[in-house]
């Protein structure tokens, strides 16, 4: 069966909740082989993972606690977390495990045929890179992240900066992009997708998991005000935007849906200059593919229905 290893830093922005949600209605076309976190804080984001696992009666999936932000590889000492009592039904109780469990997890899925799906920082797979080198080149790999072309006109108008997975850990990013074959999903087009207001009524009845959705979406809601502050102002999102799609569009394309989607091989250079990391169309750049253009309404209804036709 086909096999799928998804690295995260689910807890934070909940796209990658959505993701992850995605994924588990959708197994039954392949294998989720493990999960892995990054930007970890002594394992809480695992045990958020494991969690969720268990709302699906998937506890046989493994996961384990990786690159920890006390460790010293992101431009933040601390990555902050949403309000716990808000944001989930119960206390979780943190998974914490040697970061050496999760390099070994990943290797696993390399050595078994996995596609690697990285939707946080890169700090583990550069990590199993560095102790394993070459191994990356082996693997299937999709990058949530990138900015090569500025977002299009009627979108947030962010920059380069914005670009959350690279920048937060610019020496990860540049070794893993220059150290493998990826396909990068970039910020220019996932910023095309959107999480709606429209959606929380069947989510509500989507069981345990498209409950604890709808819960995250309006806190996030009223923690993020997007609604207010983008909905109203890009003419390209809907007005009752919630949140971006970046990490549930990343493994959709990973595990095949193009329905709209283009890609393009293209000739990048990676320079890091002044502490970010910068991917430019050159020439003397190695081809790299990257998706270049989404219909993104059509991925909103199709996550949805992901979610809720189980």
């Amino acid at each position: 069966m086909y096999k799928i290893h998804l690295d995260t830093d689910l807890g934070g922005d909940i796209d990658d909740l959505c993701a992850l949600a995605m994924l588990l209605r959708w197994s039954d076309d392949f294998e989720l082989n493990g999960i892995t976190t990054g930007a970890e804080a002594k394992g809480r984001r695992a045990g958020y993972v494991r969690y969720i696992l268990g709302l699906e009666g998937r506890n046989d999936i493994r996961v384990a606690a990786g690159a920890d932000v006390s460790q010293g590889f992101y431009r933040f000492a601390e990555l902050g977390y949403p309000a716990e009592e808000r944001y989930w039904p119960e206390p979780i109780k943190p998974l914490p495990n040697p970061l050496e469990d999760a390099i070994q997890l990943l290797k696993q899925s390399i050595e078994q045929g996995a596609t690697i799906i990285a939707i946080g920082p890169f700090t583990n797979l550069c990590l199993m890179d560095l102790q394993y080198p070459g191994i990356l080149m082996e693997a299937d790999l999709f990058l949530m992240g990138g900015y090569i072309y500025p977002i299009r006109s009627g979108f947030p108008n962010w920059g380069n900066e914005r670009d959350w997975n690279i920048q937060v850990d610019v020496k990860s990013a540049k070794h893993v992009i220059e150290n493998s074959k990826p396909t990068l999903i970039p910020l220019s087009v996932t910023v095309e997708t959107a999480l709606r207001r429209a959606y929380l009524d069947d989510l509500r009845k989507a069981g345990a998991l498209g409950q604890l959705i709808a819960q995250q979406a309006e806190a996030f809601a009223v923690d993020e005000q997007n609604e207010t502050r983008i909905g109203k102002t890009y003419q390209g999102l809907p007005r009752d935007i919630i949140n971006f799609q970046h990490d549930p569009l990343a493994c959709a394309i990973a595990l095949g849906w193009n329905d709209g989607i283009e890609i393009e091989e293209l000739p990048l250079l990676i320079e890091e200059k002044d502490g970010w990391l910068h991917e430019r169309i050159d020439p003397s750049g190695r081809p790299v593919r990257v998706v270049t253009k989404v219909d993104g309404p059509r991925f909103d209804e199709f996550w949805l229905t992901k979610i809720v036709n189980r």
